[in-house]
C-alpha cells in the first residue's frame, strides 16, 4: 500500500514522513547517507578516488600530460576537470555529448578549484614558458541517485590528494626534457574545500544531501563549499529563496560536514600508507 502512495503520490508521501522530521530512508532531515571513500583503487592513474554517498556512486581518475602553458601564464599549468553522465548511471542520461547537467557540474567542480586555491598551479610548472604539467581529472558517475555535486567534489578533492607527478628534467643544452616515472613527486594540496548541498522542500523544509527522489520534488536546492570555517562559495540555481535563517542553517551544518569529509580522507589515505 505504501508502495502504492509512493508511486501515485509521491508528494503527499514524502509529506506524512516530514512532519515527523524524518525521512523514509530513516534519515533525519540534517543528516548524510553513509560515505564511503577508496583512494588510489585506479593504479593507471596519476591519482584515482572512489567515493559512495549512499548509492550514488563516482570514480575519479587524474592523468597528468605535459603541454605548453598559456602565453598570458607562461609559470602556470592547467587543471581539466569533466563530469561524465551516463546511461549505465541512472535512465535519466542518454548516450551521446555531455548533456547540460554533466556540463554544469563540470564547471562547477572547475570554479571550486579555481575559487578554493586548493592547488598552486605555479606548481604544475615545470619550464617556464616551454612545459607546464596539465591535470585531466576525470569524474565518471557509476551509479546516481541524487546529490551528484557532493560526491563529484569528493571524488575529486581525494584524488588530487593521492596524485603523484612524476620527475622531469630539462636539459638546457639540446632543450629537451626527460620523465623519470620512478621517482615522483607528491601533488601539494593548499587547502580541502568540501560541498554540502541541500534541497528545499515545499518551499520552506530543509533536506540535506537529497536523493533522486527528493532532488525531483524539491522546489530548490542551494550548494555551500567551505574551507576549514569559512565560506568558499554558496551556489543557488533559482528555485524557493531562502531566509537568512535558513542560510545560517546551512551554512552551520556545512561546517560540520566539511570536518566529517576531512577526518574520513584522512583516516582514509592513512591505512593506505600503512
Amino acid at each position: 500500500m505504501a508502495a502504492d502512495v509512493k508511486t501515485a503520490q509521491p508528494l503527499q508521501y514524502y509529506r506524512k514522513f516530514i512532519e515527523k522530521d524524518v525521512r523514509p530512508d530513516e534519515r533525519t532531515l540534517e543528516e548524510f547517507r553513509p560515505t564511503v571513500l577508496n583512494i588510489g583503487c585506479v593504479t593507471t592513474a596519476e591519482g584515482s578516488a572512489l567515493v559512495k554517498l549512499g548509492n550514488t556512486t563516482v570514480m575519479c581518475g587524474i592523468k597528468a600530460e605535459i603541454a605548453s602553458p598559456k602565453t598570458e601564464e607562461p609559470k602556470k599549468g592547467y587543471i581539466v576537470p569533466n563530469v561524465e553522465l551516463g546511461p549505465l548511471c541512472s535512465i535519466l542520461f542518454r548516450p551521446g555529448p555531455p548533456g547540460d547537467q554533466a556540463q554544469r557540474l563540470s564547471q562547477f567542480t572547475n570554479d571550486v578549484i579555481t575559487h578554493s586555491c586548493c592547488i598552486n598551479k605555479e606548481d604544475l610548472c615545470i619550464v617556464p614558458g616551454k612545459y607546464v604539467w596539465v591535470l585531466y581529472c576525470d569524474m565518471v558517475c557509476l551509479n546516481y541517485d541524487g546529490n551528484i555535486s557532493d560526491a563529484c567534489v569528493l571524488a575529486l578533492l581525494a584524488a588530487l590528494k593521492n596524485t603523484s607527478l612524476p620527475k622531469v628534467v630539462w636539459d638546457e643544452d639540446t632543450e629537451t626534457i626527460e620523465t623519470d616515472h620512478n621517482t615522483t613527486t607528491q601533488l601539494n594540496i593548499i587547502c580541502e574545500p568540501v560541498s554540502s548541498t541541500f534541497s528545499i522542500f515545499d518551499n520552506e523544509v530543509l533536506l540535506v544531501d537529497p536523493t533522486v527522489e527528493e532532488e525531483s520534488l524539491s522546489t530548490g536546492e542551494v550548494t555551500i563549499v567551505t574551507i576549514d570555517d569559512k565560506i568558499c562559495m554558496i551556489r543557488k540555481p533559482g528555485g524557493s529563496p531562502l531566509t537568512p535563517q535558513q542560510l545560517d542553517l546551512c551554512i552551520n551544518r556545512s561546517f560540520i560536514r566539511s570536518q566529517e569529509v576531512i577526518r574520513l580522507i584522512q583516516e582514509t589515505l592513512n591505512s593506505v600508507d600503512r
